[in-house]
């Protein structure tokens, strides 16, 4: 979903369904938590402690976009768990035009991922974890399918309250093409930390994405004021900074959390005067109360493009024994 990039298809892969996560920024491998949302893009983050909690999220996102899905955990033995989940990507209502122009009618184009992952306690500090998603995307009278996979591993010290995790995101491929073209799928190799420190009630992560690349160029439009050409940035610090994102959440109790993120290739996609002054920041809360759980996550990467995310938890535990 970037606005400066188009050199892969099922970007749609990279936008969360947790909005613990959107409020860190939206990039996150490396938050330990008993939330079922965190494990969304690392699959070892799922474990046990998640056994018959179910889920729920939706998003209003950039262009009338709304996503939904709902997901599913129970554990497998005491060292290892299993998911299922469906997310649902709708794009809203669109003109359909033939190569000439004529405007013959409106579609809705869709994506639709079907996912399983399981988890598995390695030792005491150490959990891996494999997430296979089947994807089906529709637009127009156009249709295809793609397999991906995540494979995940965390590494997690209670006692200092330190997690550190690496991804292999996004492996995978078309099985049936939307025509001639391939489209790859947005592969990435992630590295991730989180932690604390002692009493202090924040929690620090900064994820590190796109590994498979250093250059990642944007193109700066100044503030409108004056008739400079655009330019392309392409320096050692921007490249850095677009590689990370940051995020910082207040734990200063396990019934409700407080976070904000910042992701600096969000604000430089989105590089135009009418850029938002919010754009790159992100903001999420979320309450437990007994068995249910709620979250709320907030980010405007541009003046016109607000986004809002909602999540809802239920630990079935106390029903089923």
């Amino acid at each position: 979903m970037s606005a400066q990039e188009g050199s892969s298809a099922y970007n749609f892969l990279n936008v969360t369904s947790s909005a613990r996560i959107y409020g860190l920024g939206g990039v996150n491998i490396s938050l330990v938590d008993d939330d079922i949302s965190v494990f969304d893009q690392n699959p070892a983050l799922l474990g046990p402690e998640m056994s018959n909690m179910a889920g729920l999220n939706y998003m209003h996102y950039i262009g009338g976009s709304n996503f939904a899905g709902v997901r599913y955990a129970h554990s497998a033995g005491d060292r290892g768990a299993w998911a299922a989940s469906i997310r649902y990507f709708g794009y809203g209502s669109m003109k359909e035009a033939l190569p000439d122009g004529t405007v013959i009618g409106t579609f809705s184009p869709k994506d639709v991922a079907f996912g399983g992952t399981f988890s598995h306690d390695i030792s005491g500090y150490l959990r891996g974890g494999i997430a296979l998603n089947m994807l089906y995307s529709s637009y127009a009278e156009y249709t295809a399918f793609a397999l991906a996979a995540d494979l995940g591993i965390n590494y997690y010290d209670p006692d200092r309250d330190l997690s550190l995790s690496a991804t292999i995101s996004n492996a995978g491929g078309q099985l049936k093409r939307f025509n001639e073209s391939y489209d790859r799928l947005p592969f990435d190799i992630r590295l991730g930390w989180s932690q604390s420190f002692g009493s202090f009630p924040l929690r620090f992560s900064v994820t590190a994405w796109n590994l498979t690349k250093w250059h990642l160029p944007f193109t700066e439009t100044g503030d409108g004021s004056s008739d400079e050409e655009p330019t392309v940035k392409d320096t050692f610090m921007s490249n850095l900074f677009r590689h990370l994102v940051f995020g910082v959440d207040l734990i200063s109790s396990p019934n409700y959390y407080i976070s904000m993120g910042y992701n600096y290739k969000t604000r430089t996609d989105m590089s135009t005067y009418s850029r938002s002054f919010l754009s790159g920041f992100s903001l999420g809360a979320g309450l437990k109360v007994s068995n249910f759980g709620i979250g709320l996550a907030f980010a405007q990467p541009h003046t016109g493009a607000t986004t809002l995310m909602f999540n809802l938890s239920y630990n079935f535990n106390d029903l089923f024994y």
